[in-house]
């Protein structure tokens, strides 16, 4: 395989890999959507920085790497950032 052709193939693969990535996100943002309208129907919080703070710790755990402690809480941060965006009400 020539150096073109390899590079190409990797390519593609990243870009499977974020077609993934994004599918996966969006089917988070349709569990938080359900999740906030039954903690509003219940009268509960939404916000839950115990939970956030759990999930920070259990991903970071849970990671098989490469990707370093700070680096998956660097990633929680801009998923949580970017889900209360989109899901609004936060």
């Amino acid at each position: 395989m020539s150096e073109h052709a390899a590079i190409e193939e990797l390519r593609a693969r990243l870009v499977a890999e974020d077609e993934l990535l994004v599918a996966a996100f969006n089917r988070r943002l349709v569990l938080v959507a359900e999740l906030k309208r039954v903690k509003e129907k219940l009268g509960v919080d939404i916000l839950d920085p115990g939970r956030e703070e759990w999930l920070r710790g259990h991903l970071a755990q849970t990671s098989q790497g490469p990707l370093s402690a700070d680096g998956v809480d660097e990633l929680v941060t801009g998923l949580l950032d970017l889900t209360k965006r989109e899901v609004g009400g936060f």
